[in-house]
């Protein structure tokens, strides 16, 4: 039989949310949806999926994710986190709520090294919910401003969401790091807003201010780590590397460093660092595979026409379609992880953003930006998992302090849309040939 546009739809959104419901991993998930469509329409065949799915790894810039995956986690296992969470500490310890400003500094500076937001959760968390317990802030204020600092993992360059949007795409990924730099930094000063407000409501208190001498010494033993971002950037946007090359280059800079400088990475570390980088790269890369298939099916029925004309029937404009793209990341972030709905959802939407002349680097902000909310958002909220397990809850008694801090994160994600520019500006005047 042949199967209709609307009926594939079904079998496979269907057939998706009920393996989700009974708990089946995404990825696996993802790949058992396509089955009863491939059964029943006479078109296709098991190894048109397959075939799908292999394609789909035959991509040099997928080999970034990876390197990228290792860099974090050298860079934790080598203790650069620490050297970076002293940085953040004599900036910005001295304000008021000292502690939740060092929280959210550094993890804008890991974020600028390792591109997950994953890494930085586990990392930066295991350091700084303790000592925001010891010092008497609320464990559920510093779980929610943990988890929700986070998400800046994969908005600030470089980020591995941005890699996979750039291959799936064939967008420039130097230009959508430059796209998301003062985004990111938005979000970064309106975190620390939130933490301020916070330190005012509760009285915490100040991480004391720093001296000259101190500031100088944690400078000092960071300058190196820092050189990180500007080493992966600064060669994508120069034109001297492609992303899979600076992925490759922040992964050997990071085992140099906890080999070589810091000397607090081991030969007998390294076996446990590749094990993990393996086991998380590899289930990314499944899900890639699988949410291929599932993307190509979709396309293959036509339903991204069905979309298209849906929306233009609609006639809602630029800003109207931009929140109801934001709304579908935000709601899809929810269930599923971001890797595979930027293939599903992204490649799905990409000719709906065009139809309403939304800038794709303006589109992929606005998608990624959604996703890296939902690490924060139950059921998925890979980021809130992380740091509640760290600080000894559970997600339900930490949502309403996520709630009060996502606030003025999604504020930031409103101007993305309604000035596009904002993420814009600096690709133009960097790489105006590559947007």
């Amino acid at each position: 039989m042949i199967v209709s546009t609307l009926m594939a739809c079904l079998i496979l959104l269907g057939g998706f949310l009920f393996l989700v419901i009974m708990r089946v991993p995404v990825a696996f998930a993802l790949g058992v949806a396509t089955i009863p469509l491939v059964l029943l329409d006479l078109r296709l065949t098991p190894f048109i999926i397959l075939d799908r799915m292999f394609q789909s790894y035959n991509s040099f810039i997928l080999l970034a994710v990876p390197f990228f995956l290792l860099a974090a986690n050298l860079m934790n296992s080598g203790k650069i986190t620490d050297k970076l969470i002293e940085l953040a500490r004599v900036l910005t310890g001295w304000l008021p709520g000292g502690l939740g400003h060092v929280n959210v500094a550094v993890s804008m500076l890991f974020a600028g090294i390792s591109g997950s937001s994953t890494a930085d959760a586990a990392g930066c968390g295991k350091i700084l919910i303790p000592a925001m317990q010891k010092e008497g802030y609320d464990t559920r204020f510093a779980v929610a401003i943990t988890a929700c600092s986070a998400v800046m993992g994969v908005i600030i360059p470089p980020s591995i969401l941005m890699v996979v949007w750039g291959g799936v795409m064939q967008a420039s990924v130097g230009a959508l790091f430059l796209a998301g730099a003062v985004p990111g930094l938005m979000i970064g000063l309106a975190l620390m807003a939130t933490v301020y407000g916070y330190a005012k409501v509760h009285n915490y208190p100040t991480a004391g201010r720093a001296t000259m001498c101190e500031l100088w010494q944690a400078f000092k033993g960071s300058i190196l780590a820092l050189l990180t971002p500007v080493l992966v950037v600064g060669g994508i946007v120069g034109g001297i590397v492609t992303p899979t090359e600076s992925a490759i280059i922040a992964a050997g800079y990071s085992l140099f460093l906890g080999m070589v400088v810091y000397k607090t990475v081991s030969f007998k570390d390294l076996g446990h660092i590749l094990y993990d980088t393996g086991r998380f790269a590899s289930i990314s890369l499944f899900a890639i595979g699988t949410a291929s298939a599932f993307g190509w099916l979709l396309a293959f029925f036509n339903v991204p026409r069905l979309i298209v004309e849906t929306m233009v029937a609609l006639d809602v404009g630029t800003i109207g379609t931009a929140l109801i793209i934001a709304f579908l990341f935000l709601a899809f972030g929810l269930f599923i992880d971001a890797i595979p709905t930027i293939i599903i959802l992204g490649t799905v939407l990409l000719p709906v953003a065009q139809a309403a002349e939304i800038h794709p680097i303006s589109f992929a902000i606005i998608g990624i930006v959604s996703l890296a909310f939902g690490l924060v958002t139950p059921p998925y909220g890979l980021c809130l998992l992380i740091s509640a397990a760290i600080g000894g809850l559970n997600v339900a008694q930490v949502m309403k302090d996520v709630v009060i801090i996502l606030l003025p994160m999604l504020l930031i994600l409103f101007l993305l849309i309604v000035f596009p520019e904002i993420a814009l500006t600096l690709p133009r005047l960097l790489m105006p040939n590559s947007i």
